[in-house]
Formats: structure tokens, C-alpha cells, sequence
């Protein structure tokens, strides 16, 4: 086991695209790190520099007391799990989990009982004398898992390990990762696309936008303080709901206009945001979680912080209802938001409502009996709203606070 750290990390291929770009990352032994970020964000190809299937640009990978740049990836003890299970459909689990120690030439005998023991961790003791062909999706990524436990390696790296999972098995698979990386200890660098996947695995996650660093942070610290709207609108599902609005002196405290409504924002807003102090008078991005926000008519609250539409689309999930509407606010169009669309199949304008109003989704009880076409009154905890400049993304939190964007961006 050991830590892995990079510094200055960058790749530009050969026709000049620059897919990361100054990453540093300090991966302590034994973490588990998660990296995220949409497509083409640069965190595939952050992993293979690390597992020497991609040669730096710039920089330096260390991993535990070795600088790995000149290393071969066959010499840096690392082992990658990937997204394809990469199994020999003529060899059976056994003989594919050991198939990397008797290409060492490791004695029969320790292979035999390193095998096992991976097979146990792993529940795939019933399954040893099968070939892959006779297996389930999930029981194959356990053998492909398995192959990389018996190296005993310094550092596992995980390529999308789930992505060819259904929906019932990826969360299983998940808790089982999870389950191995905490009896083993290993240091784990863990690739998704998925945000759920990663604020599930994370110790730390990793937010990647187009080559680019945004955040690094336990995952709770990325969910109650994204550093920018990137972050904002990437971590969280549903997404969090982006309008523009105007901050304005109220009595005791600010309000929020939008073009039609206006939420009151109590005292300790500005005393946890002081930085909010320098956008008296001018616009705003304000960010809800749609969690933050409940039906009126069964919890009730301040009236002044309540916003009035109608509902145009009703999920019910079981757990809670997601309420869809619309608001009278000017729709937030900025580069975050318009990656943050693409990367989700979405149009962007109509993503946010169209060009004059802006899309919400509230989380709301199950005990709710809005249905389509009926008037909702969603009450907002207006404490919890976060709050970004319109010009560079960034959160405003507080005066000193840097953001991890750079000027171009």
C-alpha cells in the first residue's frame, strides 16, 4: 500500500488537444478517491497516466517513494480494474484470477491459496471451476476484481468498474467495493462518470471539467459547498435548480427577487456568507436543492419564502414526489450550465424553461396530492440556498475563499 501523488500533472496529445491540465492530487495511503466528471473531462486518461498506460506531458506521479513517469506499467504495482471484464473465456475463474502470478512463475501452492482467499472475499468460492461464458455480469467484475486482490498490489485504479452493470447490480457492486477496499486497505483511485457512484465510494471525490481540477472534497463538503456552479449542478440528482435573480435589503435580513416573486432570507444568511454584503443591488445566481424545498400545504412556514407555479410534470417515486414547474426568473445560461446540459442529453434551453423562465424540480413528501396541472406553493429553506456570481461561476461564501477556475475558463 502507499500513497499516490501528483503534481503538475498535464497531457496534450499530439495534435495538441490538452486533455488535463496542472493536476495536482494528494491520494493518501489507503484512501479511496473518486474521480468524476462528464465525458471527456479528462479523468480516464488522469488514471492512465498513473497506471503508465499514458505517457506525462508534465508533471510527476509518485507513487509511495517512487516517481513512476519513466516507470513501465508493469513495473509500477499497480492493478487496474476496467470497465470490460477482459477475462479468457477458456480459463476458469481460478485459473483466470491466478493467471497474472503464473505468468511470475509464483509457486502452484501460494497461487492456489491466494486464489482462495480473493475467491472468499470476493463470494466466489461456489464458482471456481466455472468459465466466464457460465457466469452473471456481476460475478464476472467479482473475478476481475479478484485477478487485481491476488497482485497485492500498492494501489488499485478502477476504470468505470460498474458502467456495464444494470441498475439493481451497480448498487450492489457498489456496496461490495466498497465492502473489499475497507478489509484491504488499499489506496483506490476509482473513475466514474456517475456522482452517485462516487459520493457512495468516495473518501474524497475529484470534480473534473475539461481537463481541469474544480474540486476536491469529502463528498458531504461537496454536496453542502460546491466551489462554483460546475460543481453545484453536477453533484446532487436531481440537479440543483440554477435562477438569476437580484439581492436587496429587507428588514432584517436580504431578499431575493426574481422577475415575479421574491424570497425573504433570514439574518444569519449574510452572517455565513458575508461576501454576500459586496451584491446588494445586483444579480445573483441562486442555487435550491430541490430537497430544500417542501409542499406548503403540509408544512406550512414563512410565508415570505414560498414560490407560486403550477406543476407540469408529478414523479412519483415512492420514497418522494418530484414536483416539476416553472418560475418567472431569467433562465441562467453560462458555460457551466451549457456543459452541465450536454453531458446530460439535454437541450439547455429547454432544460432551464425556455427563454424566459426557469425549470425547478422540489422533493417533495410522498404525502403530497399534487398532480399535473394543479397549483403548487413550494416553501424554501432559504438558509440553505447557495448563491454564485454571474460573471465567474464562482460560490460566494466569503471574501478570501479562491476558486479553482482559471481566468479563461
Amino acid at each position: 500500500m502507499a500513497e499516490v501523488i501528483l503534481t503538475g500533472v498535464g497531457k496534450v496529445y499530439a495534435d495538441g488537444t490538452r486533455a488535463v491540465d496542472d493536476l495536482n492530487l494528494d491520494i493518501a495511503d489507503g484512501e479511496f478517491l473518486v474521480l468524476v466528471g462528464p465525458s471527456g473531462c479528462g479523468k480516464t486518461t488522469a488514471l492512465r497516466m498513473v497506471a503508465g498506460l499514458e505517457d506525462i506531458s508534465e508533471g510527476r506521479v509518485r507513487i509511495g517513494d517512487r516517481v513512476v513517469n519513466r516507470v513501465p506499467a508493469r513495473d509500477r504495482d499497480v492493478a487496474m480494474v476496467f470497465q470490460s471484464y477482459a477475462l479468457y473465456p477458456h480459463l476458469s475463474v481460478r485459473d483466470n484470477i491466478g493467471f497474472g502470478l503464473s505468468l511470475r512463475k509464483v509457486p502452484k501452492a501460494q497461487i492456489r491459496a491466494k486464489v482462495d482467499h480473493a475467491a472468499g472475499l470476493l463470494g466466489l468460492g461456489d464458482h471456481l471451476d466455472r468459465k466466464p461464458r457460465n457466469l452473471s455480469g456481476g460475478q464476472r467484475q467479482r473475478v476481475a476484481m479478484g485477478r487485481a486482490i491476488v497482485r497485492e498490489p500498492q494501489a488499485f485504479l478502477m476504470d468505470e468498474p460498474l458502467s456495464n452493470l444494470d441498475a439493481k447490480l451497480r448498487v450492489q457492486m457498489r456496496a461490495e467495493i466498497a465492502r473489499i477496499q475497507r478489509d484491504l486497505g488499499v489506496t483506490t483511485v476509482y473513475v466514474t462518470h456517475d456522482q452517485t457512484e462516487a459520493m457512495t465510494l468516495g473518501d474524497r471525490v475529484a470534480v473534473m471539467k475539461k481537463g481541469v481540477l474544480q474540486q476536491v472534497a469529502p463528498p458531504q463538503e461537496l454536496y453542502d459547498r460546491p466551489v462554483n456552479l460546475f460543481v453545484a449542478g453536477f453533484i446532487g440528482s436531481p440537479a440543483m435548480n440554477l435562477a438569476q435573480g437580484t439581492l436587496r435589503a429587507g428588514d432584517g435580513g436580504l431578499r431575493l427577487e426574481f422577475a415575479g416573486q421574491t424570497l425573504a432570507l433570514p439574518g444569519e444568511v449574510l452572517d455565513t456568507r458575508p461576501a454576500l454584503g459586496a451584491y446588494l443591488d445586483r444579480p445573483v445566481i441562486a442555487g435550491i436543492r430541490p430537497e430544500d424545498m417542501e409542499d406548503a400545504e403540509l408544512h406550512g412556514g414563512d410565508e415570505g419564502a414560498r414560490l407560486v407555479s403550477t406543476a407540469d410534470l408529478v414523479e412519483a417515486m415512492g420514497s418522494d414526489v418530484l414536483v416539476h414547474f416553472a418560475v418567472d426568473a431569467e433562465r441562467v445560461d453560462t458555460e457551466d450550465t451549457k456543459e452541465l446540459a450536454r453531458d446530460a442529453g439535454a437541450d439547455p434551453l429547454l432544460a432551464r424553461g425556455g427563454p424566459t423562465g426557469t425549470r425547478m424540480v422540489a422533493r417533495f413528501s410522498p404525502r403530497t396530492r399534487i398532480t399535473v396541472g394543479d397549483p403548487v406553493t413550494a416553501q424554501v429553506d432559504t438558509g440553505r440556498l447557495h448563491f454564485f456570481d454571474p460573471e465567474t461561476g464562482a460560490s460566494i461564501w466569503d471574501a478570501t475563499r479562491p476558486s479553482p477556475r482559471k481566468d479563461s475558463e
